[in-house]
């Protein structure tokens, strides 16, 4: 008989404002904690070194983290021209260095080739894996690796702001997948400049937004008392993606034990992925046919 995971059975978003230093899992665990929750996880790795919007799922709200990871990203991001590290930011060790310094015009022109689709090629230190392991962990051991191009849809890259020669301001929304070191590499590249990412933030991903976001700091002092719970947003958060259906109640009890069930859709076609609610509640994600939902995923949430 598998052992129950010790926790408080509860459900939602928590939007952290990350800080510089640690992981991202680190960020989790913390929150977890500090929560009592069974059950957690984030939607969308950061930097160590990076700040910003990290948003952690709590119970059965993981089950909605694909669509905020799929979901638009928006980083602001500040590139260090005239030099180039192994790691594609200011921890790595330098590689090589310019004394060019490309203008304002000249970055803006180099930004265009960046924006739509674009294939990108991952950073060394990266977590992809490479014949079953992870690349970072062979670049630490000395190995330069050849790392497949990835596809990327990039909706917008900006120059925000030039505060001296050697450093440019951008803003990028992306898709997922993106490594905002592989943009500073490949646009250094393009300049001829050379380039790697001083400072990385994250503003929004998806309906998250870092205005609205709560410190690690804050998560530690209110750690396991009532008052951090104010700070949980509902599940059907990580749902905005998808349109929305609302199940009848005998379709709810029918989707709640995995069988299809009636809904009542509006700007609906069939075949669309889309999520149901009852009395407010969300229900189930699946596949909407003929006045059903087919569902893939089932909270098991009260009523």
């Amino acid at each position: 008989m598998a052992r129950k995971r010790k926790g408080r059975d509860i459900s939602g978003w928590v939007i952290i404002d990350k800080p510089a230093g640690p992981t991202s899992t680190a960020v989790v665990n913390k929150v977890r904690w500090a929560f009592d929750a069974r059950k957690a996880g984030h939607a969308g790795t950061l930097d160590p070194d990076a700040t910003g919007v990290l948003a952690v799922a709590l119970g059965e709200a993981t089950k909605t983290v694909p669509f905020i990871t799929d979901a638009l990203k928006a980083y602001e991001f500040t590139v260090r021209l005239g030099v180039s590290t192994n790691t594609d930011d200011a921890e790595g060790e330098v590689l090589e260095t310019t004394d060019i310094r490309p203008d304002d015009a000249a970055i803006k022109e180099a930004l265009n080739q960046f924006v739509g689709d674009i294939e990108q090629v991952p950073p060394q230190f990266s977590a992809v894996k490479i014949d079953g392991e992870r690349a970072y962990k062979r670049a630490r051991d000395g190995e330069t690796m050849e790392i497949a191009a990835r596809p990327l849809f990039v909706e917008s890259l900006i120059l925000m702001d030039r505060p001296d020669a050697d450093h440019v301001t951008l803003e990028m929304v992306c898709g997922k997948g993106g490594y905002v070191r592989s943009i500073a590499r490949d646009l250094g590249e393009v300049l001829g400049c050379k380039g790697h990412v001083r400072e990385l933030r994250r503003t929004w991903s998806g309906p998250f937004d870092v205005a609205n976001a709560i410190t690690l700091d804050q998560v530690e002092e209110l750690a396991t008392t009532p008052a951090l719970d104010e700070f949980i947003g509902p599940l059907e958060l990580g749902l905005q993606e998808l349109p929305q259906v609302t199940a009848s109640s005998d379709g709810a009890i029918k989707l709640r034990n995995g069988n299809p069930g009636m809904v009542f859709a509006n700007d609906v076609e069939y075949g669309d992925e889309c999520w149901a609610s009852h009395e407010g509640t969300a229900v189930a994600v699946g596949i909407f046919k003929s006045g059903e939902l087919h569902p893939s995923r089932v909270f098991n949430l009260p009523a």
